[in-house]
């Protein structure tokens, strides 16, 4: 990666924070002028095409929508595109395996009600993800750790015309859309189904087609595929709510040129969020752990 230290004389990379699933490197670095420290992306100029250069665009359109991280500059450092933007905190991986690799019903309706929106404004802005997956959500930093942000959208375009076939599988597989897997062009649809995956797998900590035991990539592909197409019969609802398996009626039984009914799906967990008499206040999972580990380390009353 870079071996200098300084970016174009506007940045000073700090630490590094790891990799991509594109060979592109996240890296802390601060502003040499004001000393905010920044999140650096970096991508070899030989990779083509190029995926940061796309994710630069993007963000440019969307810059200014609640939950996407803000844009400060772009340019080259040696052989390299380099990407600087808003320093977040953990991804919903990372505090999932923190929380001991579940949530509580009340924060993934939490999380649900900031990811649907999120999707919608995306796909206002004509485009689609893609790639939505626990470690591409990240949440804020400081004072803005209540808020839930969708990041790495490299792999995000323009909708496209129905119709159009992918050559392979464009995403994550664990989370892709039944569509995606048959090479079929996506859409928004498909992103609310990847989501849909996401809140299931936060909530019960695993999907139904994790840990298959087979001899290749192709046919672990497969089973993944026939699994999503019949979920009911592998228990993707299980251990949840009634409200998830509706949510999944609605997204699977849109056409391509179909926008979700994002009112509808929210109002779905909002409900729920309400029958169970939860408190809307923005204290998640891990908020609980971190106070109690806090209080334990004070050696406060009522722990240990």
């Amino acid at each position: 990666m870079i071996k200098v230290l300084r970016i174009q004389g506007k940045y000073l990379l700090d630490r590094r924070l790891g990799g991509g699933s594109y060979g592109d490197v996240y890296e802390v670095g601060h502003d040499l002028k004001s000393g905010r420290e920044v999140a650096l992306k970096i991508e070899h100029q030989r990779v083509d095409p190029s995926s940061l250069e796309n994710e630069i665009e993007i963000y440019k359109t969307l810059s200014g929508g609640t939950g996407i991280p803000q844009f400060y500059w772009h340019g080259y450092e040696g052989d390299f595109r380099v990407m600087a933007f808003e320093l977040l905190g953990p991804n919903l991986e990372n505090l999932l395996q923190y929380c001991n690799g579940k949530f509580s019903l009340k924060t993934v309706l939490m999380l649900a009600d900031q990811l649907i929106p999120r999707c919608q404004y995306l796909h206002s802005k004509g485009f689609v993800h893609r790639d939505i997956k626990p470690e591409n959500l990240l949440i804020g930093d400081g004072k803005q750790g209540n808020i839930v942000y969708v990041t790495d959208i490299g792999l995000a375009k323009e909708v496209g015309e129905p119709g159009l076939y992918q050559y392979s599988l464009i995403g994550t597989m664990r989370f892709a859309s039944v569509n995606a897997h048959l090479g079929v062009e996506q859409s928004p649809r498909d992103d609310m189904e990847s989501l849909g995956y996401v809140l299931v797998y936060l909530l019960q900590g695993r999907l139904p087609w994790q840990g298959l035991k087979v001899d290749s990539s192709k046919q672990k592909e497969q089973c993944i595929l026939q699994r999503k197409q019949s979920p009911a019969e592998h228990d993707l609802y299980a251990d949840a709510p009634e409200e998830f398996k509706r949510y999944f009626d609605h997204v699977r039984s849109l056409k391509f040129e179909e926008r979700p009914n994002y009112s509808y799906l929210r109002r779905l967990f909002q409900s729920l969020f309400r029958r169970q008499a939860f408190e809307y206040d923005h204290v998640f999972d891990w908020t609980v752990l971190k106070y109690l580990e806090s209080v334990s380390r004070l050696g406060g009353p009522g722990v240990g």
